[in-house]
């Protein structure tokens, strides 16, 4: 009894320290993922998975891990983990799942986690982006090839980004040649502002461009005046040797200026409408210089950072911040804006419909235009932002953390080879007619895509003409036309290849009768006359003929089985080869008029089929014989 106690005791003991070590390790993760430690977060998490103790909160915290590093690979991982638990999982978890799963361009899973975010909120920014435009990937595929890229040589191992233009070359933000500290988020060294010239041979002489501007922790993103005097530039919440942090502990980031007199960086000042409650970061200049473009999480605003707008007054002050609304921000992030010479807003997004992780976009700030998807290759299936362009040469930079670069983030020489593709407004149109040519009015045409998804119907009217309008790029429509008492139909290959004409007829025939109909009855054709003992057509009997010859051409696809029959009188041999020889006449006749062989058939039957009492043993009247002697002309296919 004394060994029981004492073994049970000490299994209890056991389960308690390693469920209090589990605890501890569990606290330790979540304190390091509070503190945007994420690189040692994923870690830790890790550790308690491998440990048998994974949980829907734990996957959440690792995919959100990932996904904040922009490891969409891992992020995808994590992420699947929770969709295979039971339970209700959060709109935002679907929709950060469908991104990840972009980075593996498994566009189908990615849709599918996409249509139930849509379904959860479809009242959010993300959701009516997805919803408006559900062929994105034919959308982006428009705009892509328009770019030749290269990595450029002067990449670094550590990560590169944000080039801006300045005087004969570029300015960017490196952690290269930075072992004095490094940031928890990702276990890397802090950024600091690098120069170097552009010359035909690329990027050279790269340097560290100023201590005056560069700290021992973060500096990012600039925006130079023309004349190159006056610097917008991204840092952490550091001005004057103080290190300031919001009431959570956290530092932000803030935008700073600086003026160069003599050629000497001074002056730096922190911008008015920073806060120590919220960042505000990659300030773009417009092409006159009196507004300041910036991204933020400032309170008010649709979702994880907005890009905003504030005026520069002449005399250096600022407006008021103005968020530049849905047209371009959404619920996820919105960032890294850029306005080139023409006026055109260039800024990355992870909330729209995209190849994924960040993909860059454009739009006009001087039309109410639309957002475009820049395409591939500058966009591909992971983080691709900062983008920057000379409108005048057509030449640029981005960065991106795709695979097969240098580093972490790299940044990328563009040269646009052709003009972004604006969507054009071509159109489908024709009429409708019958088999006469006559136009008929009251027919619905219905307009699908290549998914059979309804895109729009119309209604003809007097002329039998319709139109659609539809987008001015390579794509498959599909057109049905329905108008009662006749037979639908359908053109399922209609191609609109960039061009603003196709025209398109629809030839509709009357509903055909049923299979088995003779369409002696309903055609209100007479008896079909030979004369005696003969098989050849009479005049009169290739009037009645005709109407056969008649509904056939209207009716191209029915087929029908012609049948002569006579009466008792005679020998039933005779009549069985007379009957089969006039059958045959009729079939030729109806050939010979344009109808094709092989939609008629046709023999005789003799008095094998007589519809009365009159056979060879009985007396019947002439009118009674006469029902007997008939032709029939029975529909076998519609």
């Amino acid at each position: 009894m004394k060994i029981r106690y004492t073994i049970a005791t000490c299994m209890l003991a056991l389960t308690f320290t390693i469920s209090f070590g589990q605890d501890r390790k569990l606290k330790k993760a979540q304190s390091q993922y509070d503190e945007y430690a994420y690189a040692d977060a994923i870690e830790g998490y890790k550790a308690i998975v491998e440990n048998g103790e994974g949980s829907a909160e734990i996957y959440k915290q690792l995919g959100n891990a990932y996904y904040y590093q922009a490891d969409m690979d891992g992020a995808s991982k994590w992420y699947g983990e929770l969709m295979k638990l039971e339970g209700e999982v959060e709109p935002e978890y679907y929709f950060r799942y469908g991104q990840a799963l972009k980075s593996q361009k498994d566009y189908t899973k990615s849709d599918e986690m996409m249509n139930r975010y849509k379904e959860l909120k479809s009242g959010e920014v993300r959701a009516k982006l997805y919803s408006a435009d559900p062929s994105y990937l034919e959308s982006i595929a428009l705009q892509s090839g328009r770019y030749v890229i290269e990595n450029i040589d002067q990449n670094s191992p550590a990560s590169d980004f944000a080039p801006s233009f300045y005087q004969e070359g570029i300015v960017f933000s490196s952690a290269r040649k930075n072992n004095r500290l490094k940031h928890k988020w990702n276990n890397e060294p802090f950024l600091d502002l690098y120069g170097g010239v552009i010359s035909a041979e690329g990027l050279s002489d790269v340097e560290r461009f100023t201590n005056i501007l560069n700290t021992k922790f973060h500096e990012s993103t600039t925006a130079f005046t023309k004349d190159g005097n006056t610097v917008y530039f991204t840092r952490n919440n550091f001005n004057k040797g103080k290190y300031g942090k919001d009431e959570n502990g956290t530092n932000r980031l803030k935008i700073y200026r600086a003026y160069k007199v003599d050629g000497i960086w001074q002056d730096v000042e922190e911008l008015p409408f920073n806060s120590e409650g919220h960042s505000a970061a990659h300030p773009a200049l417009s092409t006159d210089e009196k507004t300041l473009y910036f991204s933020s999480d400032m309170p008010g605003g649709y979702g994880s950072s907005d890009l905003y707008m504030i005026t520069i007054n002449d005399d250096g002050s600022f407006g008021e911040p103005q968020n530049l609304g849905d047209k371009v921000n959404t619920e996820s992030k919105d960032t890294f804006p850029f306005v080139d010479g023409d006026n055109m807003l260039y800024f990355a997004s992870d909330g729209r419909p995209g190849l994924g992780g960040l993909d860059i976009y454009v739009t006009s700030l001087v039309e109410d235009g639309e957002v475009f998807n820049v395409g591939s290759p500058v966009n591909s299936e992971h983080d691709d932002f900062s983008y920057v362009i000379n409108s005048g040469t057509k030449k640029g930079y981005f960065a991106s953390n795709r695979p097969g670069g240098k580093g972490s983030d790299d940044i990328y020489s563009l040269m646009q080879t052709k003009p972004l593709q604006s969507k054009c407004e071509g159109s489908i149109s024709g009429i409708v007619v019958d088999h006469a040519k006559a136009r008929l009015a009251n027919t619905t045409i219905m307009l699908y895509d290549n998914s059979n998804t309804l895109l729009e119907k119309v209604i003809t009217g007097d002329s039998g003409a319709f139109s659609f309008e539809v987008p001015c790029k390579d794509h498959t429509y599909r057109l049905t036309a329905a108008k009662q008492e006749y037979r639908e139909e359908t053109l399922s290959s209609v191609l609109n290849f960039n061009s603003p004409n196709n025209s398109e007829e629809f030839i509709l025939s009357k509903e055909t009768f049923a299979v088995g109909t003779d369409l002696k009855d309903k055609l209100g054709i007479d008896i079909i006359y030979f004369d005696l003992d003969k098989a050849f057509i009479r005049s009169d009997a290739a009037v009645e003929l005709d109407k056969v010859v008649a509904y056939l051409k209207q009716y191209p696809a029915v087929k029908i089985d012609v049948r002569s029959h006579t009466d008792s009188r005679g020998s039933d041999r005779y009549n069985l080869e007379l009957s089969d020889r006039r059958a045959k006449s009729t079939v030729a006749y109806i050939v010979s008029q344009g109808i094709s062989a092989d939609r008629v058939a046709g023999r005789g039957y003799g008095e094998t089929e007589l519809v009365n009492r009159c056979n060879n043993f009985t007396k019947c009247s002439e009118k009674e014989h006469q029902k007997n002697r008939r032709s029939e002309f029975i529909i076998v296919q519609n």
